[in-house]
């Protein structure tokens, strides 16, 4: 069966028949507003409650005559109610119930998002903390730079994620608005008191101000904040990707038994689904842009925006909710080759130590200048005659003249990088008693 690229609980929230639901929600919340004031008597009230509800194909029908989705759904319920229905959608316009809908909508595929979130977050807290001094090679540029560990790596993942967190609470408080003020914003037909209470009923925040709609910058955000989520999972799925090319080979998605990597080539084991989240990024990015474009509309509202938002809405928390599992999922079934790590250290034969010995002959008398000519002529032989670093700073007189006994031999060791590592950690949550009398034993060892 082909995947799809989305989640149960998301594609229900954002269905059809549950959007209209979410109308019912708001115009439900209006009626009760307006029966507090005396607007609808007591009984028509309870028969409303009672009697409101959604029927998918009479709001078809209804829709193929009127052309008009809003209409539709009001007359499908106003029948089901009877008499009593001619107090639905009372001072309203289609926008008030929409938009104050579409709040419920976001919030709460906000709050599914963060649950999904929480879940991968902690996933990768526990797994940085599990290989935090698990040394390999840091690269930059591609490029083998200095010595750090697999649990820093991830330890920066899971700050990433952290803001992306932050970006979604901000923007679930920006979007979370409703807006009951008639066809124009100016309450002509339905006043501010109403527009509170429903606000209220429904868990949002009443808008300050706005014209027929609510303004599109604050949905803007939250497709923004969706979207840098994406291009967050997209960095830790590209570093698995390339982690696990062969030429690599530190780290594998997980692959299931019985599945197969290529048609053609029986012995592939590829990232298929680090590529597909990196593909799914995409598209989030480029929804980012067609919700900014909704920002500018004609005057107090135009419908252009509505198309688009039908499209994309649904499209950008399906994408990123389904993102997130696969995600943990990766995560959680990643497989970590320490033992390469160590190899891929070795690849460059020490160069990687190159700033150490640097500095080490800077402290002895070198100038810096100096220094680094010498550092960079051995290295480049070390490249040249595919021997050790080490090796070729023996043989130079200038080295072997400063340094005495094992010191040149000492500035080649790997948990030297390491020694703050622990106190990093100590900024974040996790809870290892290891961690204090480790941190001082290596601290001590280069002080």
């Amino acid at each position: 069966m082909i995947e799809r690229y989305c989640t149960d609980e998301m594609e229900h929230l954002w269905s059809l028949e549950n959007r209209f639901r979410t109308w019912l929600e708001v115009e439900l919340a209006a009626c009760r507003a307006w029966a507090e004031e005396g607007a609808i008597p007591e009984g028509a009230l309870r028969n409303i409650l009672e009697k409101a509800d959604i029927d998918m194909e009479r709001i078809r029908v209804i829709e193929d005559t009127v052309h008009h989705d809003m209409i539709a759904f009001v007359s499908s319920v106003a029948e089901k109610v009877g008499p009593d229905g001619r107090y639905i959608h009372l001072g309203l316009t289609s926008s008030d119930v929409i938009d104050t809908s579409s709040s419920l909508l976001l919030v709460r595929s906000i709050r599914l998002l963060l649950d999904e979130l929480e879940m991968l977050s902690g996933e990768i807290l526990s797994m940085a903390a599990r290989y935090r001094l698990t040394p390999c090679i840091g690269r930059t540029h591609g490029v083998h730079a200095e010595p750090i560990s697999f649990g820093f790596k991830l330890l920066n993942w899971y700050e990433e994620l952290c803001r992306d967190r932050d970006r979604l609470v901000a923007a679930m408080e920006v979007t979370g608005v409703g807006k009951i003020s008639g066809a124009v914003g100016t309450y002509a037909h339905c006043p501010p008191m109403i527009e509170e209470r429903v606000c209220d009923l429904l868990g949002l925040t009443r808008a300050r101000v706005s014209t027929q709609i609510l303004q599109r910058d604050r949905h803007a955000q939250v497709v923004c904040a969706v979207a840098i989520l994406g291009s967050g999972l997209e960095r830790i799925a590209q570093e698995i990707r390339h982690l696990q090319r062969t030429e690599v080979l530190e780290v594998l998605e997980p692959f299931s038994s019985g599945q197969k990597g290529s048609s053609a080539m029986p012995h592939k084991k590829n990232p298929v689904v680090c590529e597909r989240i990196c593909g799914m990024a995409r598209l989030l990015r480029s929804y980012s842009l067609a919700s900014l474009e909704n920002i500018p509309l004609w005057h107090e509202r135009d419908i252009s925006h509505s198309s688009v938002e039908r499209v994309i809405w649904p499209d950008v928390f399906n994408l990123c909710h389904y993102m997130l599992k696969k995600t943990r999922e990766v995560v959680e079934g990643m497989t970590v080759l320490d033992e390469v790590m160590k190899r891929n250290l070795d690849l460059s034969k020490g160069l990687v130590f190159s700033q150490r010995v640097l500095l080490g002959l800077v402290e002895k008398g070198f100038s810096r200048e100096d220094a680094y000519a010498i550092v960079q002529g051995a290295a480049m032989q070390c490249w040249d005659q595919d021997r050790s670093f080490l090796e070729v700073l023996e043989d130079d007189p200038r080295v072997a003249g400063a340094f005495k006994g094992e010191e040149l031999h000492s500035l080649f060791d790997t948990e030297y990088y390491l020694r703050f590592i622990d106190g990093i950690f100590e900024r974040f949550p996790v809870k290892d008693p290891s961690f204090t009398k480790e941190q001082a034993t290596r601290k001590e060892r280069y002080e």
